[in-house]
């Protein structure tokens, strides 16, 4: 079985992507790097992508190709603290789940180290 199907398949990930992005429509960090005045077109891409990552159908791969999530990323500047905001939505979006904790931890797993794999910038936010 897959994760994906583990989980519940695609009402759980719009689940988990809703509540993310409800986090982000209103922070102060976050919000900037997603310029188009709805954020569902984006959250429909994360939705699908995780979906397709966890198992699910490759509607992601059809319409957008190869996910190359650091090249997608890289117009934006991403450091700890951006990091770490996302991963306080993803956190809270994940709990809100009420996932099996043998689930919910491979889940975590692979959002956290995808936060970490996106960093493109290593200094201070004070600096700026």
């Amino acid at each position: 079985m897959t994760l994906f199907e583990a989980v519940g398949g695609e009402p759980t990930f719009r689940r988990l992507v809703d509540e993310f992005y409800a986090g982000i429509a209103d922070d102060p960090l976050l919000r900037p790097m997603y310029p188009e005045e709805d954020l569902a077109p984006a959250a429909d891409r994360m939705t699908l992508f995780l979906m397709q990552y966890w198992g699910g159908p490759n509607t992601y791969s059809a319409q957008r190709g190869h996910p190359r999530l650091r090249m997608r990323h890289a117009p934006f500047r991403i450091g700890p603290a951006e990091r770490d905001a996302w991963l306080r939505h993803m956190r809270r979006a994940v709990d809100s789940l009420d996932l099996p904790p043998d689930v919910a931890t491979v889940l975590w797993d692979y959002l956290e180290r995808a936060a970490y794999f996106m960093v493109n910038v290593m200094d201070d936010p004070a600096a700026r």
